[in-house]
């Protein structure tokens, strides 16, 4: 069956190296495709037997964008082709700095008169619609380009085989909160190795922060009750048609609780029988 893949979200956010990426593991790439030619050039893609496609589509299309895209959303599904739907967004606050740096415009700087929050907020009102229907969601706010590709290539290498997509990441409150988990747990409550001196400088990954955090009563009743939530969650997620699950877990500085949690979630699940992809967004931060 063929694999389709819909990349849409806010301008700045990613879309193009989303792209690009998807093109490195085999997808044939089509950027910004007018939604009313989605439903013909799916018709071609299956005429010509080609397996894995990518369209990027967004605002640039004009203000028909919404009610067309959703109208070829609903005609794939009619026809029952195999598609996902992956949306990438930044908050306000990067997306101007990144246009600020770059010193491009906004594909609607011109409605706008040149007001970039202007047309970020119209664009983000604009594109809500698809947000919510969106089978994966990106906040690439605060990753690196390496990490966003390795999101991608964990969400869509394997995705013709995988259910369900889980994700465990860490971050720190610190750098800034994650709209990207479906499940967030602030681990600040528990005991901070950053004030041990010899475990200052190591990670969640090491095992003296592992035995530092877990050694705390606190700690083992937090990680007991979240193993038998998440045992219970999962399935009930996969029931309901979802194709991304990310788990995320906060601590202070993203370097050390937070990533213990996370890897030892990642391995709990695996004893459940899933794939999981660990992520420590700020792990490498001081």
């Amino acid at each position: 069956m063929v694999q389709f893949v819909i990349v849409t979200g806010l301008s700045g956010s990613g879309k193009s190296y989303a792209m690009n990426t998807l093109e490195d593991i085999g997808f044939y790439c089509i950027d910004n495709m007018p939604p009313q030619l989605i439903s013909k050039f799916i018709d071609i893609c299956c005429d010509e037997n080609m397996d894995k496609i990518a369209i990027a589509v967004d605002i640039r299309s004009g203000d028909m964008f919404t009610t067309e895209t959703l109208q070829s959303f609903e005609n794939m599904r009619t026809r029952h082709f195999n598609f996902k739907v992956l949306y990438l967004e930044a908050s306000d606050e990067i997306l101007i700095r990144r246009y600020r740096e770059t010193r491009r415009k906004h594909p609607l700087d011109a409605e706008f008169n040149g007001s970039v929050s202007k047309a970020i907020a119209y664009e983000r009102e604009k594109l809500n619609c698809l947000r919510e229907i969106a089978d994966y969601y990106i906040d690439t706010s605060y990753l690196k380009n390496s990490q966003l590709k390795e999101s991608l290539v964990d969400l869509f290498l394997e995705s013709d085989t995988e259910s369900i997509s889980i994700k465990t990441m860490s971050f720190g409150f610190k750098y800034g909160s994650t709209t990207e988990a479906d499940l967030v747990f602030d681990v600040r409550c528990l005991p901070n190795p950053f004030y041990i001196p010899e475990l200052k400088n190591l990670t969640g990954k090491d095992k003296a922060i592992r035995d530092y955090v877990m050694e705390f009563e606190q700690s083992k009743i937090l990680m007991e009750k979240l193993k038998d939530l998440i045992a219970f969650l999962i399935p009930q997620y996969i029931s309901e048609g979802k194709s991304q699950l990310v788990i995320g877990f906060g601590c202070t500085g993203g370097k050390h609780r937070s990533v213990t949690f996370a890897e030892i979630i990642a391995d709990f699940i695996e004893e459940l029988g899933y794939n999981v992809h660990r992520s420590h967004r700020d792990i490498s931060k001081t």
